[in-house]
């Protein structure tokens, strides 16, 4: 009987502990649903990490990891765990529809294709299948189809939150400004106290420039909701953007003081420390942002312009960031990678010109093929008081080398030849400022401006980038007698950016070209920008100058590095013939202007000569001709057009 009585007794314990157990769960549950109701993740996920640890098979736990990680942005560890509930629930079409949320998140378009597929063929309806397809749609840049998709369920569900809220956010981005007023005001109609549809309204209406009424917006969701970080954050934005620049301060310094790691805090108040004239403030705010993300790329390259434009070229204070230049660029070419180590060099050396990482410099351009350059950064070096015996012999080797070239045959000096033929003003409106980083057109405008000055054929002209509208842009680079203008737009989230440059011809405004570059991960903001560079540098049409014309031979001031070939023909235009086409890139001219033809026969680094046909019984070439190349070379295919920042804000209505 004893021995009956404790096997009783031990089943009646386990079943007792286990019960316990379960209900442990329910609880961290409890509490961590009610913590995610505030949008609190972190403490949300502890709670629900405690009840998975009492209980492995908590199905709803599990499933709450994953949405906490989703927002987070922690989307590896969010696929683990909605998986794991899946194993739970395999049936469970809200899970599936979660995990193919997360895997647009990750980028695994054609994996989140095929769990949506499995959704609609069980149940053609779903609700969340149709916003995750919508979602894929954005993600692969068919906007369009997103809206369709909308539409149609919108006129099944016409006051559904989400559904309205997805498509005026769409049609926003799309540029349909009254479309998306039309759904954000119904929405706005149908759950009036709802702090969600405020946020959304007030970001739209910041976005097409209403920035009073983006304003009354962001007051309305803190009034029903005052500890909402997201509006508090906008609200800085839009103080900034307004020209309150002490009140944005104001609500940085509150956003840091409860989280001290809030970078996008630390940035928003250093560009209003910049606008309010006091740039050391600035740049020590900008110092202690480097310190919590020594990666956010918006807070180096703010804290470099700070140093280039308020700092004199002797300041110790540029070494440091010079000198993270000047590591990456060794990196870079400890991997063979010539082109981003020599970027990094000219970065550097732009911040600190008299490093004697210039030596490097100028032996990576050596080592790459470029004797004529590398023999200019020596003189340069020379020139600094920065010679020594071996540079010394380099110059006299390779100046004796360089004897026969082009350049001293013709006696021309390529360092100060006039080879840019191409002048672009860089700009950015006002009206269009970042989510996450407040004024980052005008930044990405800046940096593009700045990568521009290595260009070897684009001139950028010096104006103000920041103009409030496209008729003051249009205005202030017809008046500077620029060729063209390049308005800059940036969208972003926390991982994915893109820029659009939107070229005009500067003497009529009309539209020349559009440039859109998407780019994720690390260095996203530089690999963007300097996309943008290249695209618009490689749109425009070749154009040289003769230089000399003499016995039937001629020097054009472009070379190897422009593109020029041997065997190559190009047209010899008379001077002042050739004008900016109206629309479009190139030049225009008429037949009787071309005066003959250069055909290459000798190539350098930066010049070429060729022997010269000309058109006619007289010879009418003369020094100081345009060369151009017929046909026009073609054109780059443009990328297709991903949004960023309408794939984060999909991604939070919820």
């Amino acid at each position: 009987m004893n021995r009956c009585f404790r096997v009783l007794l031990f089943f009646m314990c386990s079943a007792t502990i286990g019960a316990q157990t379960f209900a442990g769960s329910d609880a961290y549950y409890e509490r961590g649903r009610a913590t995610m109701n505030v949008e609190n993740w972190y403490v949300a996920a502890e709670y629900f990490l405690e009840a998975v640890r009492l209980n492995p098979a908590h199905l709803e736990s599990n499933a709450a990891l994953s949405e906490c990680y989703y927002e987070l942005g922690e989307f590896d560890q969010a696929l683990v765990w909605v998986r794991r509930a899946r194993t739970l629930s395999r049936g469970n079409t809200t899970l599936a529809n979660l995990e193919a949320s997360i895997l647009i998140a990750l980028g695994q378009l054609d994996n989140a294709d095929a769990v949506i597929k499995d959704i609609v063929a069980r149940e053609p309806y779903n609700r969340e299948a149709l916003f995750a397809a919508a979602e894929l749609d954005i993600a692969r840049g068919r906007a369009g189809d997103a809206v369709n998709r909308y539409r149609n369920a919108v006129n099944r569900f016409p006051d559904d939150r989400r559904l309205l809220l997805s498509l005026s956010l769409t049609l926003g981005s799309m540029g349909d400004v009254q479309g998306a007023r039309n759904y954000i005001e119904r929405a706005l109609e149908v759950h009036p106290d709802d702090y969600r549809v405020y946020y959304y309204a007030a970001y739209l209406e910041s976005q097409f420039g209403n920035l009073d009424q983006a304003l009354v917006y962001t007051e309305n969701v803190l009034f029903y909701r005052p500890d909402y970080a997201p509006a508090r954050s906008l609200m800085a934005s839009l103080r900034y953007r307004t020209g309150e620049y002490e009140a944005a301060a104001g609500i940085a310094d509150a956003l840091i003081a409860e989280n001290r790691n809030d970078v996008n805090a630390w940035y928003l108040k250093s560009v209003a420390l910049r606008q309010m004239n006091r740039p050391a403030d600035a740049m020590q705010t900008l110092t202690t942002a480097i310190e919590i993300d020594p990666n956010d790329e918006f807070v180096r390259i703010t804290l470099e312009e700070l140093l280039l434009a308020h700092t004199n070229l002797e300041d110790p204070k540029r070494v440091p960031w010079a000198r993270w230049h000047f590591n990456r660029a060794q990196e870079y070419r400890t991997r063979n990678l010539v082109d981003q180590a020599l970027f990094e060099y000219r970065r550097g050396l732009r911040l600190n010109p008299y490093a004697k990482d210039r030596q490097d410099y100028a032996d990576l351009l050596r080592i790459n093929g470029y004797p004529a350059r590398y023999l200019e950064e020596l003189h340069f070096m020379q020139d600094l008081g920065m010679g020594d015996q071996p540079l010394n012999d380099a110059v006299e080797a390779y100046t004796a080398l360089l004897a026969n070239s082009l350049h001293e045959r013709w006696q021309v000096d390529p360092v100060n030849l006039s080879s840019r033929h191409w002048n672009v003003a860089v700009f950015s409106v006002v009206s269009q400022s970042s989510f996450f980083h407040a004024d980052a057109g005008a930044l990405a405008a800046s940096y593009i401006k700045e990568l521009l000055i290595h260009d070897r054929d684009i001139g950028p002209v010096n104006l103000e980038l920041r103009q409030n509208s496209f008729s003051a842009a249009f205005q202030e680079s017809r008046k500077a007698g620029a060729d063209y203008f390049l308005i800059v737009s940036l969208q972003e989230n926390e991982r994915d950016l893109s820029i659009k440059g939107e070229l005009f011809v500067a003497r009529t405004g009309s539209p020349a070209a559009s440039f859109y570059v998407y780019r994720t991960g690390t260095d996203r903001f530089r690999n963007a920008s300097r996309g943008i560079v290249d695209a618009l540098s490689a749109s425009l049409p070749f154009r040289a100058e003769l230089l000399q014309y003499r016995q039937g031979q001629g020097l054009i001031d472009k070379g190897r590095l422009d593109g020029v070939q041997p065997d190559t023909t190009y047209e010899i235009v008379r001077k002042g013939s050739a004008v900016v086409k109206n629309e479009g890139r190139g030049l225009s001219y008429t037949t009787d202007a071309v005066v003959g033809t250069l055909a290459i026969t000798s190539v350098d680094e930066e010049v070429a000569a060729g022997t010269v046909s000309r058109n006619g019984f007289f010879d009418l070439v003369a020094p100081g001709d345009t060369i151009v190349l017929r046909p026009e070379s073609p054109q780059p295919v443009p990328e297709s057009q991903l949004d960023p920042e309408l794939r984060r804000l999909i991604s939070t209505v919820r």
